[in-house]
């Protein structure tokens, strides 16, 4: 059962070949067995999951409709609203913190009849490239025990590759879905901003954040996707389906895209380390004998992408984290003696020091007298990169690139170097502040047989196109089969 995908589950489980409950049984098993190594989760739920996975198994003998993932076992990165558990972005300021409402893609899951195991852990408030910066617990790679899951979804990565989910969700502000799918040789799909409504996610930077699917599988991506997307009246920045319409991900999934042409950014890929870049240009090698055609182009402004990142990302968070105040809900210091000592002496026990350090570096973007300098020109350098992405496609369907100049690095390796951590996400981050749609997909392994992960970008509301042209590499491989020994 352990490698059936998610939809080749949910459709056993609709042919009443296996139930439902003995899918999750499965999975608590892994979890029992795996999950103190792995620490994937923060959180589960062993007795709702089952009883939930019971009632699916009733309605569907008594042939009573289902939803598109009617008991599947999924799980939700921890900076998900839920009513079931606490909600904590893996924080000790929010440990104890239970939501009063789901967050809108949670809430699809639901309807969707997917059964949903636990939460994972993750990089605090979603700040972080390895899962390293986690307040409540440490996550390792189930490929090898030494080495990161990538960050800040590395919970949910290494959940769906030790076994311990058929799918989850995971969001990406500057790549937090794809570089630690890249890491755990998984799928991981950012979809375009605005494309899955982000009511209910705990926001880190507002303008970045997309809550997408981390799966074994493109498959499971689309079908992922089918259930999470579409507009959210709650949601300010979700797209209307008027302008931008959500169609059906897995009707041609399967059809090849013919006279494909796709690009590359040879001058910014050099960073990246040899094998990664053999990965790259076999992949590429595989497009080519797809009929795709291969054409380079060049994209100017990507190399200021981290600069401009930086900034705009750790001034939203300044504001975004502002609310955690120790009054309203979360960690109190019971050591304030006044109102001011509440703030400062709760945020300080409780916050770790690479959200300080990000709240501190958007607090000085935003100053008075540094707004001009550093908040609006990186804001000016945010749409020269919009713009050199808007005439790449006027070139061509698609876009490869590395995901991560590396596989995955050894814990530790980094966590004292920010400067190095953050270059992580050298070819993750100009998606986000493009708002474009994005996959990591397995496409080799190093000397070290750790995964490796191609990177495809396309234009804005694409997710159809990009999910094809995924589709049409994993078809021509086995890398997606693959999984960690245990």
């Amino acid at each position: 059962m352990e490698n059936l995908s998610a939809i080749q589950l949910r459709d056993k489980i609709a042919a009443g070949e296996v139930s439902s409950v003995e899918a999750n049984e499965a999975i608590f098993k892994n979890i029992e067995e795996r999950e103190p190594v792995v620490g994937a989760y923060i959180s589960t739920y062993r007795d709702n999951a089952l009883e939930k996975a019971a009632e699916i198994d009733k309605r569907l003998t008594a042939g009573e409709p289902t939803g598109e993932l009617a008991g599947v076992p999924v799980a939700v990165k921890d900076n998900m609203c839920t009513t079931f558990g606490a909600t904590t972005c893996a924080s000790k300021i929010l440990e104890n913190f239970h939501a009063p409402y789901n967050a809108t893609a949670v809430e699809k899951l639901i309807s969707a009849d997917a059964v949903i195991v636990g939460k994972t852990n993750m990089d605090e408030f979603a700040m972080g490239s390895s899962t390293e910066n986690s307040g409540l617990k440490k996550t390792v790679n189930p490929w090898d025990n030494t080495r990161v899951t990538g960050g800040s979804s590395g919970g949910s990565a290494a959940a769906v590759a030790g076994g311990l989910c058929f799918a989850a969700l995971g969001s990406d502000t500057g790549g937090s879905i794809r570089q630690p799918a890249s890491f755990c040789g998984v799928v991981g799909l950012k979809p375009t901003y605005g494309r899955v409504s982000r009511f209910g996610l705990v926001a880190y930077g507002s303008s970045l954040d997309q809550i997408g699917p981390i799966t074994s599988t493109v498959t499971d991506s689309a079908l992922m996707l089918n259930v999470i997307a579409g507009h959210d009246s709650r949601d300010s920045t979700s797209v209307d389906e008027t302008i931008a319409p959500v169609c059906d991900y897995l009707e041609k999934l399967d059809e090849p895209l013919e006279k494909l042409k796709i690009a590359v950014v040879p001058e910014f890929n050099v960073g990246a380390e040899e094998q990664v870049q053999k990965a790259l240009t076999d992949a590429i090698d595989i497009y080519k004998t797809l009929g795709a055609e291969v054409i380079e182009i060049n994209m100017p402004h990507l190399d200021y992408a981290i600069a401009a990142y930086y900034v705009i990302a750790t001034a939203e968070a300044s504001s975004n984290l502002a609310r955690y105040d120790g009054v309203h809900y979360g960690h109190r210091s019971e050591k304030a003696d006044d109102y001011i000592e509440i703030y400062s002496k709760s945020r300080a026990e409780a916050f770790g020091q690479e959200v300080k350090r990000r709240i501190m570096l958007g607090t000085y973007a935003l100053s008075s007298g540094y707004y001009d300098a550093y908040y609006l020109k990186a804001l000016k350098v945010r749409n020269l990169i919009r713009a050199d992405f808007t005439k790449a496609f006027e070139k061509c369907e698609a876009i490869l690139m590395p995901v991560s100049p590396t596989a995955a690095f050894k814990i530790g390796e980094k966590v004292d170097d920010p400067l190095k951590m953050y270059l992580s996400d050298i070819y993750t981050i100009a998606a986000n502040l493009a708002g474009i749609p994005g996959i990591s997909i397995p496409c080799g392994f190093d000397d070290n047989d750790l995964p490796i992960g191609l990177q495809i970008l396309s234009p804005a509301f694409t997710e159809d196109k990009l999910l094809r042209i995924a589709r049409m590499f994993e078809k021509e491989t086995d890398y997606h089969r693959k999984r960690p020994d245990f």
